[in-house]
């Protein structure tokens, strides 16, 4: 099994190395390179090609969110989490906008953490339903202006695919939701990021609230 090539990104050098030492316990981790701001995660991205980067936001010279933009507009293919202490609204709505495929807190336990570094992998945005839900909101007060509506194009699967994103769930769900196959769910969710010209699952719930094509509030388990 290839492992998973990590590169980590955090100004704090106890928790950066804490980190590494948990991520080196798993055997289908590989933590490539450390860097200690943005600015050095983007030439570390650029020269060491991680399949994931888990990037803080509060950090000198250059912050994460603005490291996200730089390193998705060279590297497109990197998944970038942001794992930070910072949980308000508006780093989440940024750190998506900048093009993070997911959002965790520091506080996450290390097994829950290794699940969605895998997760992430497989198109799956690493986020709790409630910090979506959030997301949502915060889309739904701020995005404003004309926006293509390419919803038309999708196959009905599609949009029954689309409704369950919106609400949460995760591909093994929707799988079991719709009777289909995992990695049927897998290839639909690829056409609708394709045709919604979309990055993430997130931005397509986001998508299918704007656009009315779902109509009830995302799941919370609390």
């Amino acid at each position: 099994m290839t492992p998973i090539r990590v590169l980590l990104v955090d100004d704090h050098a106890l928790f950066r190395q804490g980190l590494a030492g948990l991520l080196k316990s798993e055997p289908d981790f590989e933590v490539v390179g450390e860097a200690v701001d943005g600015q050095e995660a983007v030439e570390m991205a650029r020269e060491l090609m991680p399949d994931v980067i888990l990037m803080d936001i509060s950090m000198p010279v250059m912050n994460g969110l603005e490291a996200t933009r730089k390193i998705k507009a060279e590297v497109p293919y990197v998944r970038i989490v942001m794992l930070t202490a910072t949980d308000d609204d508006g780093s989440l709505f940024e750190a998506v906008k900048s093009g993070a495929h997911g959002y965790l807190l520091k506080k996450i336990e290390p097994q829950n953490l290794y699940g969605t570094l895998r997760g992430v992998l497989r198109g799956e945005a690493p986020m709790s339903r409630v910090m979506a839900a959030r997301l949502l909101d915060e889309f739904a007060r701020q995005v404003r202006g004309p926006i293509p509506s390419p919803a038309a194009e999708l196959t009905v699967r599609e949009k029954e695919v689309l409704e369950q994103v919106a609400k949460g769930r995760s591909n093994k769900e929707i799988a079991a939701t719709l009777a289909i196959a995992e990695n049927t769910v897998k290839n639909h969710l690829k056409n609708i990021l394709e045709k919604l010209h979309l990055e993430n699952r997130v931005q397509a719930a986001t998508f299918a609230l704007r656009e009315g094509l779902f109509k009830t509030p995302p799941e919370d388990p609390r």
